[in-house]
């Protein structure tokens, strides 16, 4: 048996978050059995990590708990969190060619703007606070650049994730020529 499903979140994190879930909801395992239209034992094995689960029974999890599917299998981060290529939790399809990576969940009622960033070397984009509660969110798809928090930035490569605050001062310095990034600004 291993920590996580098909190499994605800790079974650990999805046993707690189903055992925190269903308690915060006043729901005995068979209750959410049922309503989730899965085995007893099934959902006895996931809340103590030893089952397996698919996206389908997850997905059917979080609808019978009525709570967004990322809550059952995101960890808590840091304040400043980075993904980078090939990591982040992972689940696969039952029934077709299909793997779903989480990056990053988001919160009810937020609002979400997008930019694609290009950025040359030479002088970085050094940016003042934005309002209190923003968060940033940056996927690296070309070259590479130095991005985050003023004071701790993180060197990414292409296929790279990084969040961190955008209510503190920040930055973003491109380190090869043709760097291209895509940036979220999230309004909370």
């Amino acid at each position: 048996m291993t920590d996580s499903p098909r190499g994605g979140a800790p079974l650990a994190v999805i046993a707690e978050s189903l055992r925190r879930e269903r308690n915060r909801a006043h729901l005995s395992l068979t209750e959410v059995a049922r309503r989730a239209g899965i085995a007893k034992s099934t959902l006895s094995q996931l809340e103590s990590a030893t089952g397996n689960p698919s996206v389908e029974t997850l997905w059917a999890l979080s609808v019978a708990l009525d709570v967004p599917f990322a809550r059952l299998v995101d960890p808590p981060r840091p304040r400043v969190q980075v993904i980078r290529r090939g990591e982040g939790p992972t689940f696969a399809a039952e029934r077709s060619d299909y793997i779903a990576t989480l990056l990053a969940s988001c919160p009810p009622n937020a609002r979400r703007d997008l930019y694609l960033i290009s950025a040359e070397p030479g002088s970085p984009r050094e940016s003042d606070p934005h309002m209190p509660g923003v968060v940033e969110h940056v996927v690296l798809s070309a070259g590479r650049a130095r991005v985050g928090v003023t004071e701790e930035p993180v060197e990414l490569a292409p296929g790279d994730y990084i969040a961190y605050p955008g209510d503190l001062p920040h930055v973003f310095d491109a380190l090869e020529a043709g760097t291209v990034a895509v940036l979220v600004s999230e309004h909370v």
